[in-house]
């Protein structure tokens, strides 16, 4: 599973005893595989300024977890021909995910543990708001680019209705420059084939005999031009109408169709030209983003057991990565019933292995008798 239970209890004769306990349970029961997570001993200063620190660490959570799941579906819309290498490029420091929480270290240079608490929560903050504001504006200038293309392949996609016809035609098929010719296109459906070569010349009065040819089809029908005067286009366009042949409004604009193929080609240009910077900065930042967030949960674990468990700080954190699914409720009756003397009155209402209680759904959101936070990666596979 790709899930992980970062939890503390107080490291006391007793309460190492019953992290001892929990080990050997989850181990005998293969409910989860259980590790050390170390943190520092950071500078507490006042428990007023811990309580105010303990809500802003919960927002900045909640964004940096938000912030790595917009990347990780920046690094998949990006890889958009290469969708089953997208975990590949999702690492942190240069390892999976997985093992870089499994094997956390505290990285004392970017977030030096000897400065006050305040200030290590700054330096994360500010590092996070200023990857999504890049994020922002790098995916913000691909995309439009993205949307321009897609914008012009959808042009020669679709029925001969509806798509463009400058990939289809060519200047042979047009008289050009004339004062009084003009060729047209008409869209016949298949089964009028027979009727249109019979009638198209009779259409109108100055239509070119001999004239029509097929130049494009699709399942619905065929793209013919005809060629007659300009002073009857009107009246030909009625009596096709009337026989279900419809003349699509396109005229041949050389430069038009130079401009158009152009546009195409210097879009395909520029995105192959920005999708490798692009592809490299968000593996780089998402890196970044993903172990500022570790360390995040890092410090709730230390301000929240420090809460809990008062002065002086010794406290255990212990990470937790349930076996599978189907665990993870039995897993949450042993903590409970391990722990249960660090809060009776919490224990005894969410408590009892054997009693299922109605109403009642255990989330990350819940009190535990214990310090308990979850880190869940599967949301970003």
């Amino acid at each position: 599973m790709s899930e992980f239970w970062l939890i503390s209890a107080p490291r006391d004769k007793e309460n190492l005893q019953a992290l001892e306990r929990m080990n050997t349970v989850t181990s005998k029961s293969n409910l989860s595989y259980n590790t050390k997570f170390t943190i520092p001993d950071f500078k507490v200063g006042t428990l007023d300024s811990l309580v105010g620190l303990s809500d802003e660490l919960a927002k900045l959570d909640i964004f940096a977890e938000s912030l790595i799941r917009r990347m990780a579906q920046s690094v998949v819309e990006v890889m958009e021909d290469s969708k089953g290498k997208v975990q590949e490029n999702l690492l942190a420091n240069g390892v999976d995910l997985t093992s870089f929480v499994t094997h956390f270290e505290w990285d004392v240079a970017k977030y030096p543990a000897k400065q006050p608490l305040v200030s290590v929560v700054d330096i994360l903050a500010k590092q996070l708001a200023q990857i999504e504001i890049d994020l922002k504006s790098r995916t913000a200038a691909y995309n439009t680019l993205k949307t321009n293309l897609e914008n012009l392949e959808k042009k020669s996609m679709g029925n001969l209705f509806t798509r463009t016809l400058s990939d289809i035609v060519s200047k042979e098929d047009f008289v050009l420059d004339s004062e009084y010719l003009i060729t047209l296109l008409v869209i016949v459906p298949k089964p009028s084939y027979v009727q249109w070569q019979k009638t198209y010349e009779s259409l109108s009065d100055m239509v070119v005999p001999r004239s029509t040819k097929l130049i494009a089809e699709d399942k619905e029908g065929g793209l013919f031009t005809v060629t007659l005067f300009r002073k009857v286009i009107d009246d030909f366009k009625t009596k096709a109408k009337e026989n279900k042949f419809t003349v699509r409004e396109f005229y041949y604009d050389e430069k038009e169709i130079k401009r158009e193929r152009e546009e195409m080609t210097r879009l395909l240009s520029d995105k192959k030209q920005q999708y490798g910077p692009l592809l490299r900065w968000l593996k780089v930042h998402f890196s970044e983003a993903f172990v500022a967030w570790i360390h995040l949960k890092a410090l709730r674990v230390f301000v929240e057991s420090v809460l809990r468990y008062g002065l002086p700080v010794n406290f255990q954190a212990v990470l937790l990565q349930p076996h599978k699914k189907s665990c993870t409720k039995r897993l949450r009756q042993v903590l409970n019933s391990v722990f249960r003397h660090l809060d009776e009155v919490a224990a005894a209402s969410i408590l009892d292995a054997s009693v299922e209680i109605p109403g009642l759904q255990l989330s990350n959101q819940d009190y535990f008798p214990y310090v308990y936070f979850h880190i869940d990666l599967s949301l970003l596979d």
